[in-house]
C-alpha cells in the first residue's frame, strides 16, 4: 500500500519568499492593457484651470461660428482689386452719373468704404473673383488707386457669395440694384435679354420672371417690352437708357407691328445728338404704327399650345419673336428620348 504524504501549510517566511520570486519573474507589461493605458493617461494629463477651460470652449465656439459664416457668405474679406473681374457677368447698369461718382469717391476718401461689394469665386487656375454687386464702389476704388497710388485703395472689402449657378448670380446682381431703384426701364429689359442670350435662362420670358420675380405682373410685362426694344434696336439706339416708360411702350408696340426694319433705317440715316433728337427720328414711325394690330410673331409673351399624352409626356409648342419651339415635359423625358424624336423629325422633314 502506497504511503500517503502529509501536506503542510507553508510558513510565513516561505510565503514572503514566494511573493518576492513571482514579482521578479512577472513583467510589468503583463498587466491588463486597459489598466496600463489608464495609468499612462493619468500620468500624462495635466489638469486645466477653470478660466483656461472657459477660454478653450469659447475659442472652439468662435471657430465654429467662423466656419458657418464663411460657408454662408457672411464673412467680409479683403481682396486685391486686380483679382476681381468686373465684367464676369454682363452688367445691368448702363448709365453712371458723374456727380454721384464724385460724391462716392469723396466719401471713400473721408470715411473709407462703408459697404462691401459682393463677389463669387471664379473657376480655373489662380485666385480670382467675379463681381456680383458693387460695380460703382469697385470703380471708385480703382479710380482712387490709379490717381493716388495709395495702398489703402489697392484692396477692397468683399462678401464672398456662393451662387448655385450663373442664373442665381444674375438674380443677386439685379436684386441689389432693384432695391436701390437704380435701373432704368431699358436697363431692366436689356439685362433680361442678354442673360437669356448667354444661356443663363431658357428664354427672355423666363429671365424676366426670375430676375424680377418680386415685381407685379404689369411691371414684368413692361420689362418684356423693353427687352424687345433691346433685341431689335439695342445696337442702333444711342440714348436707350433715357427712354421713358410711355415712349418705350409705344416703341415696343411699333416693333411688334412690324416696323423694326423701317425704324432701323431711320436710325441708320443719322443718330441724334441727345435723347430728344433721337426720339424725333423715330417718332413719326411710332405714330404710323399706332392703331395697327400687333404681329404675334414680333415678341411679347410667347403664345403657347400644349397637349398631354397617355404616356404622361406633355408636348408644348411656343411661338415668339425668334420663331417656333417645341418643348417636352414629363418624368419619362430624357436625352435618349429627345435624340430619338430629333431623328424622327429629321426623317419627317427630309421626306
Amino acid at each position: 500500500m502506497a504511503k500517503r504524504r502529509r501536506l503542510e501549510a507553508p510558513s510565513a517566511e516561505e510565503l514572503r519568499e514566494m511573493e518576492t520570486g513571482f514579482a521578479c519573474e512577472t513583467p510589468v507589461s503583463s498587466r491588463p492593457p486597459i489598466a496600463q493605458v489608464a495609468a499612462e493617461a493619468a500620468a500624462l494629463s495635466v489638469p486645466i484651470a477653470g478660466p483656461d477651460r472657459t477660454a478653450a470652449a469659447r475659442d472652439s465656439a468662435d471657430a465654429g461660428r467662423l466656419r458657418r459664416a464663411e460657408a454662408e457668405g457672411l464673412l467680409v474679406l479683403e481682396i486685391p482689386l486686380a483679382e476681381i473681374v468686373a465684367e464676369e457677368l454682363t452688367r445691368d447698369r448702363l448709365r453712371v452719373d458723374g456727380e454721384e461718382m464724385d460724391e462716392l469717391r469723396a466719401s471713400i476718401k473721408a470715411h473709407g468704404l462703408r459697404l462691401p461689394v459682393e463677389v463669387f469665386r471664379r473657376e480655373g487656375p489662380g485666385e480670382s473673383y467675379g463681381l456680383i454687386s458693387g460695380w460703382r464702389r469697385l470703380s471708385a476704388m480703382r479710380q482712387l488707386h490709379a490717381e493716388t497710388g495709395d495702398a489703402r485703395y489697392a484692396m477692397i472689402r468683399a462678401l464672398l457669395r456662393r451662387p448655385a449657378d450663373v442664373s442665381s448670380a444674375y438674380v443677386a446682381m439685379v436684386e441689389e440694384n432693384e432695391i436701390r431703384s437704380d435701373l432704368s426701364h431699358y436697363e431692366r429689359g436689356r439685362i433680361a435679354a442678354l442673360a437669356a442670350g448667354q444661356g443663363a435662362f431658357a428664354s427672355v420670358e423666363e429671365a424676366v420672371d426670375t430676375l424680377f420675380h418680386a415685381a407685379s405682373k404689369a411691371k414684368r410685362s413692361k420689362i418684356r417690352s423693353f427687352a424687345v426694344i433691346h433685341e431689335e434696336l439695342g445696337d442702333m439706339l444711342g440714348f436707350a437708357a433715357s427712354l421713358g416708360e410711355r415712349a418705350g411702350l409705344r416703341l415696343a408696340q411699333a416693333l411688334r407691328a412690324g416696323y423694326a426694319g423701317a425704324l432701323r433705317q431711320a436710325l441708320a440715316g443719322g443718330q441724334g445728338d441727345d435723347p430728344a433728337t433721337e426720339w424725333a427720328l423715330i417718332e413719326p414711325l411710332v405714330k404710323a404704327a399706332e392703331g395697327k394690330a400687333p404681329d404675334p410673331a414680333r415678341g411679347g409673351r410667347p403664345s403657347r399650345k400644349g397637349s398631354g399624352l397617355r404616356s404622361g409626356i406633355r408636348v408644348e409648342a411656343e411661338q415668339d419673336a425668334k420663331g417656333f419651339a417645341i418643348r417636352f415635359h414629363g418624368d419619362r423625358v430624357d436625352a435618349a428620348l429627345v435624340e430619338r424624336m430629333m431623328r424622327e423629325l429629321q426623317r419627317l422633314l427630309e421626306g
